[in-house]
Order: structure tokens, then sequence, then C-alpha cells
């Protein structure tokens, strides 16, 4: 082509050509092509010479050829040209692992073609540093920290081209925000770590893994501080120490350059580094427990804390507030005195470490070795030769630590005789001016490490200094120059005692020892002493913050010093602060527990004593609210009311400041008491007065909560509207935020030895609220001597702030919560763990000062019993009161066994250091355990348990694994050893292995709530002496009655099924003829004994389900089960009694049924052989007639029938049923029963005429006793409870004979042997009556006097209506017309099928039903709205005294009492009638079994025609033989059915479909007319369904022998008796002996008092109530819970208290005022507390 060829335009992906054209040229196309290394096109051009080529490669050369087409489209030689398109820049340029000095760039690869990339970091538009990278990545190093870069990114080619940039910005992190990120704690620079963050319980809290990485740093340093433990800082390189492996031995080739070269320390941290990135990351509370760890090890604290990204440092006056510090300087004028003060408020002489340049000398070793014995050096300070003291600071240079010399009074010990504190600043004192003026106006000397002068020394000069200047100096340095310490010293006008140099010839021990002299004279001489408090102002000038000046540190400050100020005394101060905790509160806990012990009651009448008691806490309560809140309290009330933060602070200032207070006041008072103890114990005088001062003058955060508890309890006691009451009713939820912020809450107040119960319930019932639903809580306790450090204990185990100073144990019984972390939780099973500490156990000595050993056994008891896992804690040197201790945890442990918890226990033996101590101290071990089990078999018999023979009987202990020696908490000598490494690591290994007593406890059964009812019930058990038998608990309660529900549920089932089976196994006798064909005798004994071996096995294999039952039931988690392992041996014998009554009760009816079968099988077979021949000479007369040739009329076959009829009978042998002597048989019967009785009995047998028995109403009289009746009184009492059983019993004899009667069978031997064997049960059941075998005799003839006539009137009544001759009348008609009908060659089937069915069929389905019934309507009774009353014996009770309350009855009340067991058959009866008589239930049951006994029926019919049957007779038979198993069909009405019979097979079974449909709709008319009148039908049925649960409720029977309340306890043999509720005696009938009056007293009380009852059983002696359980041991009779928990029979005596005295022939009772003002609403409250209904 001629012409040229250009490039217009050139972008990334497009290129724009252009052209020139001949001129000459017309217009014509053109043709282009380009191509590249990966690509090729053509594209035809129209006439134009521009193009734009679109879709290239970016960064590609392309070569373009344009041609021109001829007119002959032949093309012209092309013209060409090339470009390269442009490059992209990267899309996106990332940055990541961003650091103080380095940040790190990538990008994605652009499009196209890509050369190399240059990078430009560039800061504040000056480029910095430009790289060039064939990667999509690389890193800048060498920036500045805390600079913000920019940084540009473009692709250039090798032809030069280049993209556009691509630009970025990224801001450095400080050193502070890298390390921080480094250590994983950015987010807490902002977000505070807490207390409460590093107390939790979490998985590194057990976890032995070192540190892998360094974010565990923080948190492995933490853990092991927490501890106390001095090798914290031993945590910094741990993630470091496994260095790689060399295999490689004998390898010549090592490589030593990289040996040499290696640094190692790339990922490690400096530990002072680690500390300051801590301090500014926490709280100031955190900070103030990282300080008090710190100090407790001897560490040095940050005085001066640097943040090296605001360029200032903060003085930490707050965090170092909690160091305490006791020491004995030698200038004291005592020898045996002592400086106890917060070192922050102590005025110690500061001497000040700074460096100035660089120095050859280490400043921080040399000052350990400055504070250190020679024999005991401790690293104090972080130095060069320390784990990471080498490794660069990053951000804690500037940090200005200090720590204390403290002398401990020992001249050859102390290396200083004064106290002194050391500063030392870290880094060079050029780059902190600010820290170096702060210490040059604190300090009386500061001491410069430096090596040369040259150019820093002015900086010596420059700034004005109260503090002298002594220069350290190393001559031995390369870099010393002493022409420049001339100078300075000249310019400092210095003397040489301000110069130390450490000379060639000088050693490190020399050089010390100058060092030393220097600050011993500097001290001496120094006269500027200056506190850290007062320090706060000089940081103030120089513009230094202080921690302690934040608004809410300072607001709260004011407010606790408001309250603190203004004591003086703090006697008085208490006494008018707060008066509602002093005198009157101890006042109420005094009446509390005499309400429970009663020890002063006298001769009193006890519930007038009781009332006269509540009535003056009523008094005191009043008393308490006629106080106004004083000043104090309402300080202290708005200042815990404020927000979070601040109240935090205001209750560590009040702390503070109350420590103060108690210091001076107590410490004196405690090292006296502690003096007299070990010196004068027989000086109880005088330690007892101590004791009290030390009481009166402590005072603390807890005495202020005290009174809070005090103002509520002293509120709630008034009316729901009282505005006092509403004004406070918000201050448990305020204990309870408390207590979740990590704040102990008082659980018992050791002053008052007693619990403020509504204050505790009420706080943490708030607490439950808050957490909800992360409820469930684990329980430690500590028990242990007095100042065994318990406390520490608790306190380095869990880093948790129990009060171990100020002279101040603790004193009751405090309680704190540590929160679960959610990743150890379902180890754990729990999500708080709750620890409880407790005052120390007294020795004896100190015990009978004021009767404190009674109060140590309570609180002991007590916290044991909260508790999952108890910590005996044993110190060495107290092992002579070891024994005394060990007996008091093991009356604890054993009340615990006894009411169904059994925790774990582990003994810690402190101060062995031995590192063999464990094998050592097996003999010691050994000791222990005999000493235990000696202990326990000592405390089992006080506490009547002797079953107990071993410790490890009474709870979880193993002697191995159960002990554990801890060495002494100091290694050296206090003020300046550190805690001691093997306490901390022996204190983490305790601490790991309860972690796992707690994994393996299972999940936790207790709860909040739970908690909270066992601390109220088990100190409701501590106030009466006798525990084990003083105590109730609701939650025991529930978990008993839970065990009593679903036992009664198994026990019915078990019934249930028998009774079904027993009814069938009846049926298969009564139908044995039937069913076999056969009648032998035979063959009837063989069936009885095979029918009873499946009796055996079905009995067994449901005595097996129900063990099952129970076994599985203690096998659960839930419900409390362990609770009542203690009755799973009662349940276990119930189950063998249900066994045995099964046994007997089976055999007993099956023996009967195949006796009545005989007797049964006799008359029909009478029977079946005289319709045999009638039906014979019938059918002969009939096939005479057919032969006849003349036709008859109906009147002539009705006389031919009648003489054929009469002739048969006529010639019927005269067969009857023999008649037997009944009174003879039950005479026999009665005489087999008593033959192993004395001869006396059976002289009066002889002697006896049955028939002159059973005539008039049975008498008891005085005579019947066995035991000589000693007083009229008793002989009364007596005969009326043994009147009331025989009457009873009775009873059941004539209900007994009535059903049977009822039934019209004949009389069989059984039924008299079930009598006496009834009368035999009931004898056995009240062999507490004491009646004689001559009363036996006595009321066995009366019954059975009467039985007998009854029994011989059904017998002749049989025998009259079985007369054979009675019953062929009966078919006369039947034969008739069957004749008539065969005569006729009538068609039977209709007839004959509605014979079958109403003849045959429907008695056997009514009594089907009738068998059924009673079993369903026990069902229906236990479902629905009365499944309540009936599922235990408790709730029973309940129902019925409700319903008693709500009719509110004299006579009713009266039934009850007296005539217990007939009013609660009565009421059961009422209860079904009631239910039954209302609506369609009965109706609906009866129609439930007809559906299934009739589809039975059709079903057998269908199938009986698919059967080959001989004829009618076989068929009929066939369907009696599939029926006999479960309806008994009258043999008779079969017969009579049978004869005559020629009906068509298949036309009589589909007439007997449909008389079956016929009869159903019959019966069931017959149900509904029926269904009102239930009363009949009750006592028509086979299994009576009162009497069922009669039996499932009214358990054994037994009576209160106080107050005849009736006994609730589960299961048939229960080995103790209880009742949830007494009444007071008199309602029993009981009366004073001379007075007559009714007795108020109740039982629950008195037999906790000192008074004393006599009856026949004490033979008229008097008897303590105390030891009641000597004379009635199976009887348990708890306290009542409170004074209101017998209010119910309060109410009704105090009602119908004339009533009972003249029912009773007595006076009526003195009733104390009190229950006059009883209501009935108070008394169904009362009852409903009483059996825990809510």
């Amino acid at each position: 082509m001629e012409g040229t060829i250009a490039v217009d335009y050139t972008g990334c992906d497009s290129v724009s050509l252009v052209w020139t054209r001949p001129e000459e040229s017309v217009r014509c196309a053109h043709d282009l092509t380009y191509s590249c290394s990966t690509q090729s096109d053509s594209v035809p051009i129209p006439d134009s010479n521009t193009i734009e080529i679109e879709g290239l490669l970016p960064g590609t050369e392309y070569v373009f050829s344009v041609s021109r087409v001829a007119a002959n489209e032949q093309q012209v030689s092309p013209a060409t040209v090339s470009t390269c398109t442009k490059p992209v820049p990267p899309d996106k340029v990332y940055v990541y692992n961003i650091g103080s000095d380095s940040v790190s760039l990538s990008w994605d690869n652009p499009a196209g073609g890509v050369g190399e990339y240059v990078v430009t970091c560039a800061c504040d538009g000056e480029e910095i540093e430009k790289m060039t990278t064939d990667s999509n990545s690389l890193t800048f190093s060498g920036l500045k920290p805390g600079v913000t870069y920019s940084f540009k990114v473009f692709n250039l080619l090798k032809n030069g081209s280049q993209s556009k940039s691509t630009v970025t910005f990224c801001r450095t992190k400080t050193q502070l925000e890298s390390l921080l990120h480094d250590l994983g704690l950015e987010r807490h620079y902002t977000e505070k770590l807490t207390l409460s963050d590093v107390l939790q319980i979490d998985r590194k809290t057990i976890a032995d893994e070192k540190a892998q990485c360094l974010p565990n740093l923080p948190w492995a340093f933490l853990k092991k501080l927490m501890m106390v433990n001095v090798n914290a800082r031993s945590v910094m390189n741990t993630f470091a120490d496994e260095a790689p492996c060399d295999d490689s031995l004998g390898n010549a080739d090592v490589d030593l350059d990289s040996l040499v070269n290696s640094q190692g320390s790339c990922d490690m941290v400096n530990p002072l580094d680690i500390v300051t990135a801590l301090f500014l990351c926490s709280n100031g509370f955190l900070q103030q427990e990282i300080v008090l760890k710190m100090s407790m090890c001897q560490f040095s604290v940050p005085l001066l804390l640097p943040n090296s990204d605001q360029n200032q440092c903060t003085l930490m006056l707050w965090a170092m507030r909690d160091i305490v510090k006791k020491f004995r300087p030698h200038s004291l004028a005592d020898p045996k005195g002592f400086v106890e003060n917060r070192i922050v408020m102590s005025d110690i002489p500061m001497v000040s470490f700074v460096r100035l340049g660089e120095c050859s000398l280490s400043k921080s070793q040399i000052l350990n070795k400055l504070l250190s014995n020679p024999q005991q050096y401790h690293d104090t300070f972080v130095h060069n030769d320390m784990e990471c003291g080498d490794i660069p600071r990053r951000i804690s240079n500037g940090m200005v630590e200090i720590s204390w010399y403290l002398p401990c009074g020992k001249k050859n010990i102390d290396i200083f005789g004064e106290p002194v504190a050391v500063a030392n600043l870290r880094g060079d004192i050029a780059s902190f001016e600010t820290q170096y003026s702060f210490l040059c106006q604190t300090s009386s000397a500061v001491f410069v490490f430096f090596d040369n002068l040259d150019s820093n020394y002015r900086i010596l000069t420059s700034l004005h200094t109260k503090a002298q200047i002594i220069l350290v100096g190393n001559p031995q340095s390369q870099n010393f120059s002493l022409e420049a310490l001339k100078k300075t010293v000249t310019e400092l006008n210095l003397k040489k005692s301000n110069i130390i140099l450490k000379t060639r010839q000088m050693n490190d021990a020399d050089f010390v020892k100058n060092l030393r002299h220097t600050v011993s004279n500097v001290v001496r001489i120094s006269k500027s002493y200056m506190s850290v408090e007062k320090m706060a102002d000089v940081a103030h000038e120089l513009g230094i913050p202080v921690d302690e000046n934040s608004q809410e540190c300072q607001q709260a400050k004011q407010n606790a010093d408001s309250i603190t100020s203004n004591i003086q005394d703090t006697q008085q101060y208490k006494e008018r602060q707060l008066p509602l905790q002093g005198q009157i509160w101890k006042e109420l806990a005094r009446l509390e527990k005499e309400q429970c012990r009663l020890r002063r009651a006298g001769d009193s009448n006890i519930e007038v004593y009781k009332s006269e008691l509540q009535d003056q806490k009523t008094q005191l309560r009043a008393k308490q609210n006629q106080f106004d809140m004083s000043e104090a309290m309402t300080c202290f009330i708005k200042a815990i009311s404020c927000p979070g933060t601040e109240r935090s602070y205001f209750l560590k200032w009040m702390r503070l400041n109350l420590d103060d207070l108690s210091r001076e006041n107590l410490s004196s008072l405690r090292e006296q008491y502690k003096e007299k103890c070990q010196n004068s114990p027989e000086n109880k005088e005088e330690i007892k007065e101590l004791d009290i001062q030390l009481s009166s003058s402590s005072l603390g955060t807890e005495h202020f909560l005290r009174e809070m508890g005090q103002l509520y309890e002293a509120a709630v006691s008034l009316p729901q509207n009282a505005p006092s009451r509403q004004q406070l009713e918000h201050l448990p939820k305020l204990c309870a935020e408390l207590l979740l912020d990590g704040f102990p809450l008082e659980l018992v107040d050791g002053d008052a030895s007693n619990i403020p119960l509504r204050w505790v319930s009420d706080v943490l019932c708030q607490l439950n609220s808050m957490v909800l639903p992360k409820t469930k809580i684990l329980v430690v306790t500590v028990l242990g001597v007095q100042s065994t450090g318990k406390s520490t204990l608790l306190n380095t185990m869990f880093g948790v702030q129990f009060a171990v100073s100020s002279g101040r144990c603790t004193r009751g019984a405090f309680m704190l919560l540590i929160e679960v972390n959610d990743n150890i939780k379902e180890q754990l099973h729990c999500d708080l763990l709750v620890i409880i500490d407790t005052e120390g156990l007294k020795s004896p000595e100190l015990a009978q000062l004021d009767d404190s050993y009674e109060h140590d056994n309570e609180l002991a008891t007590l916290v044991v019993g909260l508790s999952d896992v108890t910590i005996i804690n044993i110190a060495m040197e107290n092992s002579t009161e070891m024994k005394d201790i060990l007996q008091i945890v093991v009356h604890a442990f054993l009340r615990m066994k006894e009411v169904g918890k059994k925790p774990k226990c582990l003994f810690v033996h402190q101060n062995v250091s031995d590192v063999s101590a464990h094998d050592k101290n097996m003999r010691d071990r050994k000791l222990l355990l005999e000493q235990l089990n000696e202990m326990t078999c000592a405390a089992a018999k006080m506490e009547k348990k002797e079953e107990n023979k071993s410790f490890t009987d009474v709870m979880e202990y193993n002697p191995d694994t159960g002990n554990w020696y801890i060495p002494g908490l100091w290694h050296g000598n206090p003020p300046m050893a550190p805690v001691n490494a093997g306490y901390s690591e022996a204190v983490y290994e305790l601490k790991k292995s309860m972690i796992e007593v707690f994994q393996n406890c299972g999940v936790s059964a207790n709860n909040i709530m739970g908690f909270l009812e066992w601390t109220k019930s088990l100190w409701n058990a501590v106030k009466y002496e006798n525990f084990i038998f003083s105590f109730r608990n609701s939650l025991v309660a529930e978990a008993y009655m839970k065990l009593c529900i679903e036992f009664n549920q198994w026990e019915w089932s078990f019934r249930k099924h028998m009774y079904t089976w027993i009814t069938h196994a009846e049926t298969r006798i009564s139908n044995f003829g039937l069913m076999a064909g056969k009648s032998q005798e035979g063959n009837v004994k063989d069936f009885l004994c095979n029918i009873k071996c499946e009796a055996f096995v079905e009995i067994s294999k449901w005595e097996n389900i129900t063990r099952d039952n129970l076994k599985k039931y203690y096998e659960q988690t839930e419900g409390h089960v362990y609770l009542v392992e203690r009755y799973r041996e009662d349940f276990a014998s119930s189950i063998k009694a249900i066994r045995r009554e099964m046994d007997n009760a089976v055999l007993s009816k099956l023996d009967a049924a195949v006796e009545i079968q005989q007797g049964t099988s006799v008359l029909n077979s009478i029977k079946k052989n005289h319709t045999a021949i009638i039906e014979r000479n019938v059918l002969k007369l009939l096939e005479d007639c057919k032969k006849s040739t003349f036709q008859r009329s109906d009147e002539e076959l009705a006389l031919d029938f009648e003489m054929v009829w009469k002739e048969t009978v006529q010639q019927l042998p005269s067969v009857k049923l023999p008649e037997r002597d009944i009174p003879s048989s039950v005479f026999n019967q009665l005489r087999e029963n008593l033959k192993p009785k004395a001869g006396s009995v059976k002289e009066k047998l002889n002697k006896a005429k049955l028939e002159e028995y059973g005539n008039k109403p049975f008498q008891v009289s005085p005579d019947n006793f066995l035991k000589k009746v000693l007083s009229r009184i008793y002989v009364d009492e007596h005969t009326r409870n043994t009147q009331t059983m025989a009457d009873n019993l009775i009873d059941q004899c004539k209900e007994f004979v009535s059903e049977k009667v009822a039934k019209k069978m004949d009389y069989h031997d059984t039924y008299i042997r079930e009598i006496l064997h009834l009368i035999d049960e009931k004898l056995e059941a009240n062999k507490d009556l004491g009646t004689s075998e001559k009363f036996e005799v006595s009321i066995k003839l009366h019954v059975c006097g009467f039985a007998a006539k009854q029994f011989e009137s059904m017998h002749k009544k049989f025998i009259k209506d079985n007369d054979p001759h009675l019953g062929l009348e009966e078919l006369r008609e039947n034969f008739f017309s069957d004749f008539k009908d065969l005569f006729n060659e009538r068609d039977q089937c209709q007839k004959k099928a509605k014979e079958f069915a109403n003849l045959c069929l429907r008695p056997a389905v009514e009594a089907f039903v009738t068998n059924s019934l009673g079993p369903e309507i026990v069902d229906e009774m236990l479902t629905g709205q009365n499944a309540f009353q009936f599922s235990s014996r408790s709730f029973f009770q309940y129902s019925i005294l409700k319903q008693l309350l709500s009719e509110f009855s004299f006579k009713k009340y009266y039934n009850y009492i007296c005539s217990y067991e007939s009013f609660v058959k009565s009421w059961i009866l009422g209860e079904i009638l009631n239910k039954f008589s209302q609506g369609s239930k009965m109706f609906e049951l009866e129609e439930c079994q007809l559906k299934r006994i009739f589809k039975m029926i059709t079903d057998t019919i269908k199938k009986a025609q698919t059967t080959n049957t001989n004829g009618i007779k076989g068929f009929i038979k066939e369907i009696c033989r599939e029926l006999g198993g479960t309806l008994v069909i009258p043999q008779h009405a079969l017969d009579a059915t049978m004869i005559l019979n020629n009906a068509d097979q298949g036309e009589f079974a589909r007439c007997l479909l449909l008389s079956i449909e016929e009869m159903e709709q019959a019966i069931k008319e017959n149900y509904k007319t029926e269904q009102k009148n239930i009363g009949p039908k009750l006592r028509k049925l086979k299994i009576q369904p009162q009497n069922e649960l009669f039996t499932r409720v009214f358990g054994c029977g037994k009576q209160c022998p106080f107050c005849k309340a009736p006994c609730e306890a589960g299961g048939e043999t229960h080995t103790e008796h209880c009742a949830s509720i007494h009444k007071p005696q008199g309602l029993g009938s009981y009366r004073f002996l001379y007075s007559r009056k009714l007795n108020t007293d109740i039982c629950s009380s008195s037999v906790h008092s000192e008074a004393t009852f006599q009856c026949l059983d004490t033979n008229d002696e008097h008897h303590p109530f105390k030891r009641y359980r000597d004379i009635f041991p199976e009887w348990h009779i708890p306290a009542d819970s409170s004074i209101e928990a017998s209010d119910y029979w309060k109410y009704v005596m105090a009602q119908f208290n004339k009533d009972f005295a003249k029912k009773y022939n007595a006076l009526a009772a003195d009733i104390p005022p009190a229950w006059k003002n009883i209501t009935k609403k108070q008394a169904e409250k009362s009852l409903m507390e009483s059996f825990g209904i809510e």
C-alpha cells in the first residue's frame, strides 16, 4: 500500500491507527491484520483511513498491517507498524503484617504482560525507599513506629513502558501497638482486663502445657502470678525451650558460624514488656491484685508506668494501695514491737538507681545482690542474665520500679537496720528526664550508673534536685573517662563519698558491700522521708498523671472518707451508726436457738413458752424498726447504689480505710491475745475479755453489709405496704450485684453465730434471677484451726481476696463466686464455683471460754453440708489440736451421710517441706485414718448411728489420694522472704486434683436455689442439738416424695398385673372341665400345681421389673436421688414384702378357686346327668309322636310331654348337695390357727362355744393387757386405742364376710383361713399395744362367731338354690318349647342363638366387666383430678386435711383423729362416689371393657365358622373353648342351650352374631340407666377400688405416739415412721396428769425441749422428750421448720378446744394467746408449707 501508517493512540487494551492515502487514489477498501505471540486477527476496513482495535491484551507487543484492496480484489503490499499496549497497574494493594518498623504488601497480578513491579515508600511527600520485585509481595523494613506511609506500586515492562500507580496508605504500629498485637492483648488496651476475667475457671486453669506462642505468655504469667508463684517470670521463654535436637554425633562439619551468629530471640519478649503490657491492659482492680501478688513474690513493682504511645508515665499509687507490710526496725524501743502499715502510706526513705548513657555494669543485677542475703539470693529486679532479660525492651523503657527492704529485727540477718525503698529507672535518663526529675525530688539519694560522662553530664547539673547524687562508675570500661568524671564532680560539687567506682581490684562482693555501706549512710542521715502517697504531689507538679485521679475513684474516696473519717472509737461508732447488729441482733439469734432448743422452758407450757419467745422476737424487730437509718448507712447504701466502677472503688476504699483503722486498734490486741493463749492459757477470763475486745473493736465492710441485712430483715417484718419496707426492698438486688462483682457475702454472722436467713434467701433469689439459666454451682469449703492459713490457701488457689490481714481473722463464714468459662462447663457440670471461707475452729481450751465448741460444731455441719468438696486444713505445728478438730469434722460428715449427702474430702497438711513427704508420711496417714475411724465410731455412738464403723462409711476418702502435703508459705524469713515456690506448686496440684474431683462428680444436681434450700434446712437443723433427728429439708422431702410417687406407680403396676393374672387364672380354673372335656379330681390338682408354677414365674418377673425400676431410678442424675440413698434398702425391702403379699394372695385365691370349681363340678355333674336322662326320654317321645299317623295339637303334645316329664323326674335319683356343719368347720380352722399357742389358749377353746360369740359388740377391758396397768389414765388410753384397733379389725372382717355372702357362693374353708390371717397381720402390726394371747383368742372367737353364723346361712341358701330338682323345673319350659319346635320341624337357629347369647354369654360378659372394673377405677382415680391426692401418702394427708379445713366440722376432725382407719376408708369411698356419680365416667369404663370383650367374642365366632366342628354342639363347644381363658360361661345354662338343638351351624352363627349385637346394646342401655347408682355397683366388684386405694395411701397405719399424726413414710417396710405435720398432744387425748387439762404441747417442739413425758411404755416413769427414741425408736419426729409450721393444728385446737375436752372427758386446754390470733388463711398456708405445696 502506498502511504504511511502510524499509531495514533495506545491504551491498555486498545490501539488507534491512522494512515495516509495516495492523492490520486480513489476511495477503496482496506484490510487490517494484527498479531502478538498469543493472538492474531484480521478486520476488513471500509473506505476509511483510521481504525480503533479493541480487546487487546495489556502490556503486549502487537504488529499491525494495513493493505489496500484493488478493484480486481487484489491486495497491494501492506504498510506495517508495531506498538506495545500499556501495562495494567495492580488492581488492589493489600497491607498485612504491620509492625512498628516494617510493613508487608501484596497485590494481585494484573491481566496481560508483566515486567517487574516498582514499589515506592514515601512519608510526607518525601520518598523514603524504592524497591523493585518480580513477585507480587514485598516487605519494607526500617520504618519508624507510629508513622503514616504511602506506598505506590506500578508495573514496569522491559521496554520501559510503565502502568499507572496503585496507591495505598498505612500507619506503622507504635512499639506498644505492635507488642500488644504480638501478645494478643490489642482488644484489652481499650476494653480493660478485669479481675474476674483472670480468676474465672477455664481450661488454662488446670492445663500444664507450656506457652506455645506469644499470645499465651500474658495468661501463663498471670496464671502463675495469681497463685503467687515466684517462677511466674520464667514463663517468658517456655515456648522457646525445646531446641531442635542434633543427632549427628561425631559429625566434624559442625556449623559453628550459625551457632555463633544465632540470636534465638526473634520470638521472645522481655519480661518487663509483658508486665508493662499487662498493666496497660488491666483495670485498676486487676492492677492492684497484680501488684499485691508481685510484692508477695518479692518482685519489684511499677512506681511509674510508661506509655510509649503517649510519651508519658503514670504514678501507680492506687495499684500499690493494697500492699501492707509488717516489719521490725532496729530503732524501735520495744524489741518485740513491730510496724504494720500500708506501704504507700509509710514514710520510708527512697534511694533511686538510674543509668546515664551506656553502662557496662548491670544495674539491676547489682540491686538484687544489694537487697539479698548471701545465703538467699533473690531476683527482685529483672536483669540481663535472667531468662529473656537480655531481649531488647520494646515498651518498658522509662518504667520506674520500686521495691522495699524491710528489716525483721535480727541484726545478724538484716542488711539494713531501717526500712528503705529502692527505685530503679529502666533506660537512659537522657531519654527520660521527667522520670529522672521525679526521682530527684522524691529520693534521699540517686545513684547514677555510668561509663562515660563526656557528653551527658549536663543533665546532672541542669536539674534542681533535693536528693544526693552518687555516681557509680566502672573504670574497667573502655569508654570510661576520668577527665569527664572530674569535670562532673567539680560542677556538682561532689564529695568523695558521693563517688563509687568498681576498680579492677574490687570483686562483685566488695563492690556490693561498698554500695550497701553508702546506702546505709544515706538512710541514716536522710531526713527527707516521703511516702508514695505524698509523691503524688510531686507527680502533679511534673505533669505526671496519678492512676487514682479518675473521677470515679476520687468520688468513691470522698464517699468512703465521709463514712470512715468520723470513726474515733470503733465500739461507740458501731453502737451509734450500726445499732441493728449489736445486742438486739445477738438477742434475736439467741431467741431463735432457744425456740428450737427450749433449754430454759423449765416447767412452762412448751407452746406458751414458744409463743412468748416469738413475742419477744417481734418486739425486738419492732425495736429495730424504731431506729432511723443512720447517716453512715444512708451514705453506704447510696454509694453502693452507684453504677459499676464507682461502686467497686467505693467498697475498696471502705476496705482500705477500715483495715487501716482496725490495724491501729487490733494489732496490739491480737498480739496480746496470741501471747496469752500460748503462755497463759489458764487465764481464761483475761483471754475471754481480750476476745470480746477484739470482736468489739473489729470493723470491716462486712459490718456495713451485715447492718444492711438487718435493716432489710427488720423492714420485711413490717406490712407489705409499709413505706419503710418498700424503700429497702431493693437491697437484696444490690448485694447480689456485689456477689457477681466478686465481693464476698457473709453467710454466717460469726459475732452473733447466726444466719440472717431472710436476707441471705432474698439475696440468693436475686442472684438466681440475674444469672438464669446459668445457675448450676459447685461448692468448695475449707475448715481448720484458727490461723493455719485457710484464707491464704483459698486466696492462693483461686486468686480470691478473703481478708487475711489487719489483725482480723475471718469470723463466721463468707461465700464468694467464681465464674466458670464456657470452654470447661461441660467437664465441670457447673456455671459457677462457690468458695466458702470459714472462721477457724478453736482449740478446746479456747472453746471452753464462750461455749464456742458448740458454735464450731454448728459451723462445720453447715459448711460441710453445703459443700461438694471440703478441704480440711491441718497445720503440722497444731497437730496436738488436730484430734479435737477432726472430731468436729467427723460429726459433720456423719450428719451429712445421714441426711443423704456424702461430700468429698481432702486433707491438706501444711508446713511439710520434705520432697518425700508423701512417702515418709505413709505411717502418719495410716495413723490419721485410724484416728478418723476411732472418732467415727465415737461420733456414731453419740449420734446413735452405730452402724458407721469407719470414716469411709461416712464419706468418700482415700488415704493415698485424699492427703496433700504443702510446704510453708514463706521461703526464708519474712518480711523479705518471697512466697515459697513449692507452696505455690503444691497448691496448684491440689487445685488440679480438686478440679478432677469436680469432673468426676457427674452432673451437679445443685443450683443456687438448691444451695439456698440446703442453707435454710441445714441451719434450721443445727439450731437443734440432736441434729440427725431434727433434720428437715425440702429438697430431701421433694426427692423422697418423688421416689414415693414413682414407687407407688411401680407397686400399682405390679398389683394390677397380678390382679389381672389372677382373674385370668380363676377363669381358667372355673372353665377347667369345659375346656379339657374331663373333670377328674387328679387332673384339677395337676392343673392347680401347674398354674401355681406359672404364678411363681409371673410374680418373680414383676418383682424383678420393680427392682430394676428402683435400680434405674437411683442411677439417674436428676431429681436429687442421692439425697434419698438411705431409703434404698427400705424400698427394696418393700418390694420383697409386696412379693410375699402377692405370693400369699395368689396361692390363697388359686386354692379357693379350685375348691369352688370342685364343688361346682359335683353340682354340674348331677345336673348334667339329670338333664341327659330327661333329654333321652323327650327324644323318645318325639320319635313316637312322629311315627304316629294322626296329627297332634299343641294341647295334646303338652299332655304327652307333661306325662313323660313327671315319670322321668319321679324315676331320677334324689341326689342333693351334702349339708356341712359350718360352725364346726370354722371352729376347726380356729383350733388349727391357735395350735402353736400356750395351754391356757387351748383351755379356753375347749370351754368355748362358738355360737355364744359374735352376738353382741366386742368390748376391750384392761384385763386384756399383758402389761400391768399402773394408772387409770393410761388404762383408759390404752383401752381406747385397743378398742379402736379391734373395732377397725372387726369392721374389716365383717366387710370380708359380706363380700363373700354377696357372691351367693358356697362356703369354703379358705374363707375363714383368710379372716384368721387378716387378724394375725393386724395384731402383728399393732403389737406395740401390748395385747395378750387372751385378747387374741377373744377377738378371734368373736369374729369367727359372727362369721360362722353368716357362712352357715350362706351355705344353706346355696344348697337350697342349687337343688337339682329345682334346676330341672327351671328347664321344663325350655324342654317343652324345643320339643314342639322339633316336632313341628321349625328352624331353631334364631331361638337357640338368643338363648346362647342371653343365658350363656351375657352373664359371662357382665361378670368379666365387673371383674375388670376395679383396677380400671383405681387407674382412673390415680390420674386426672385425683392424681395428686393419691400419688403419695403425704399428698393424701394434705388433701384430707385441706378438705377438713374447708368443711371445718368437729365431728369429722374427731373421727379423723380417733377413728383414723375407718375415716380414711369412708373418705376414699366418698371420693370415688363423687368422681363417678358425676358425668358418665363409669359408663365410659364399662363401655371400654364391653368393646374389648365383644370384639373378642365376634372374632371367636368368625374363627369357629372356619373350623371343622362336629355339628352345632361342636360349634358351640369350640366357641366356649376359645373364650374359656377370658369368660366363665355358666355350665347349666350351656347345657340347657345344647339340649334338643338341631340348628344349622351356618345359620346359627349368623343369628348368633346378630344376637350378640343386640345383647351389646342391651347391656349398654342397662349400664347407662345404672350409671348414677354407683354404690351397689362398687359392692359387686371383685377388686374393691376403695380397698386398693386405702392400701396405697394408708401405709403402715402407725400414728405418732404423742399426737396420733399418721405415718406417711413410703414403701411397705420402712424402718422409720414420720409425719409431715404434728398436732398438739391434747388432740390425741393427752392431758396433764394433775390438772386433767388437755395438753397443748406439740411433739415436734417437745422432743427438742427439756420436758419429760410418762406413759405405759415408760412404766409411768418420767422420761426426757429429747430421748423419746429410747422408747419409740421407730419414730422420727423432726423439728418444725418455723414457728408457724404447726399453725394448722393450733387453729383447730383453738377453735374446738371445748369440744375435744368434752369428748375426751377432760378439761379444756389453756390455749396460748398467739394461737387465738391464727386465721383460717394462716392455717391453710401453714398446711401448704408443711407438705411442701407451692
